[in-house]
């Protein structure tokens, strides 16, 4: 099938022919004939990084495979979706070890972006929970990869982008849970120096995150609200939340049924737009009871929320700086977005626990920031002054978001990344590769 295919940023456009093979030896079949191709699953990268003018959709491998009642661990094709995973297993009583900001990821997606949450400080990325997973190398090999098989292939693979090959089945473990729903804090933060202080006191708080506001300034410079939560236990649920403990979440009713005009986006309605979601919230502290999929999933409520971006689309930029400097970096960088004016209505600051290096996978012991931007001509200047400043303190930017990094940005901030591509470059005789790896010159 040929198409006109984006990735969720909207940006960039390219025609592409999109293949939905349902078995491994469709996968072989399409890998014999040396076409240049990518896997791609929903979809939901930002940028470039699952785009070439041909795909493999997973489309078609979105089955369960096997599941072990008494630990919880999950076998499934690699086409299967958070989505999917929530709405069978929850009912049983349990949840994703780990997720990002959206339920409509594939578990091959996740593992190949080794995805994080609001809980990294505390339970790491999804490839830790991962016991094993099969792969076809571009070569038609089948490999069965964990931390005892074929290690080198399994790492390399775990935030790898899609460069080993084609992930067919994962099998890893969920997390046990009495309830649905998360108890949850809410603090407001005056000034950066109060959230990271929130931040320091939170440790353990299983999940945290904080909204914050990139464009304030004077006293307010970095003003947020802290969000924390624990899965709640079912006598902390209000009688109403009692009946249905368990409750599945609802698929969302609002739609975004067209492209927002570009001028609606701009310093103006930004700075707006912050001021009323940081006063909405008129008491210091708010502690309540929420459903996992408000307190997790807030954005996938409103389909094709990345229309209001307009038709030329947007990025993501999120990057990870050292916690050692983090304070230093954080004032530095968000007073950069601020100089420029470039705000973001969704600005997301974490703190990542510690992580051994390990190839190019993204997290590191510190702060990250999560920032959506329309694309627009004065926007990459502005961006590779970023990456200067994240580089200065020995930070970098994340893969799976990206849609215009440098090859020696990645070079000189990913420490295994040299090693990384010598590897993805002996075992794939350059058959899978992407838009991003090609502009990274990784393959």
């Amino acid at each position: 099938m040929k198409a006109s295919i984006a990735n969720w940023g909207n940006y960039p456009w390219i025609d592409a022919e999109i293949v939905a093979p349902g078995n491994e030896d469709a996968i072989i079949d399409v890998l014999n004939k040396n076409q240049k191709l990518i896997p791609r699953g929903l979809g939901r990268c930002y940028g470039d990084s699952a785009l070439q003018t041909h795909i493999i959709s997973t489309s078609k491998l979105n089955h369960f495979l096997a599941f072990d009642e008494q630990h919880g661990i999950l076998h499934c094709q690699a086409g299967v979706s958070f989505d999917e995973i929530l709405k069978i297993f929850v009912p049983k009583g349990w949840f994703l070890p780990v997720t990002p900001g959206t339920k409509f990821v594939t578990c091959g997606g996740a593992l190949a972006s080794d995805v994080h949450g609001k809980n990294h400080h505390k339970e790491g990325t999804f490839s830790d929970h991962v016991l094993f997973f099969h792969l076809i190398l571009p070569n038609g090999q089948k490999m069965r990869c964990s931390r005892e098989e074929n290690q080198d292939l399994f790492h390399l693979t775990c935030g790898g982008m899609g460069l080993t090959g084609i992930i067919t089945d994962v099998c890893f473990k969920l997390k046990k849970i009495e309830t649905a729903f998360i108890r949850q804090e809410n603090i407001k933060a005056a000034n950066l120096d109060e959230v990271i202080r929130l931040f320091e006191e939170s440790a353990n708080w299983t999940y945290s995150m904080a909204w914050i506001d990139c464009l304030s300034k004077g006293k307010s410079f970095g003003r947020s609200i802290m969000m924390r939560g624990e899965n709640a236990m079912l006598n902390e649920l209000s009688q109403k939340q009692r009946k249905l403990p368990l409750k599945v979440h609802s698929d969302g009713k609002l739609n975004v049924p067209f492209y927002f005009p570009s001028f609606v986006l701009n310093s103006f309605s930004v700075k707006a737009f912050n001021f009323l979601y940081y006063h909405k919230q008129t008491t210091k502290e708010i502690k309540n009871i929420i459903h996992y999929d408000s307190f997790f999933y807030p954005l996938d409520a409103i389909h094709h929320w990345n229309r209001i971006y307009g038709k030329k689309g947007f990025t993501q930029y999120q990057f990870v700086i050292p916690r050692e400097k983090g304070r230093e970096g954080l004032i530095e960088l968000i007073g950069h977005i601020g100089k420029k004016n470039m705000g973001s209505f969704l600005t997301v600051l974490k703190l990542f626990g510690k992580q051994k290096e390990n190839y190019i996978r993204f997290p590191m012991e510190g702060w990250t920031l999560a920032m959506d931007f329309k694309i627009q001509p004065s926007l990459w200047k502005f961006l590779d002054e970023m990456d200067e400043i994240v580089l200065k303190y020995g930070g970098r930017v994340y893969l799976t978001k990206d849609v215009r990094m440098k090859p020696h940005f990645l070079l000189h901030t990913y420490p295994q990344a040299s090693s990384f591509i010598d590897r993805i470059r002996t075992i794939n005789p350059h058959i899978i590769s992407s838009l991003q790896s090609e502009r990274l010159e990784i393959i």
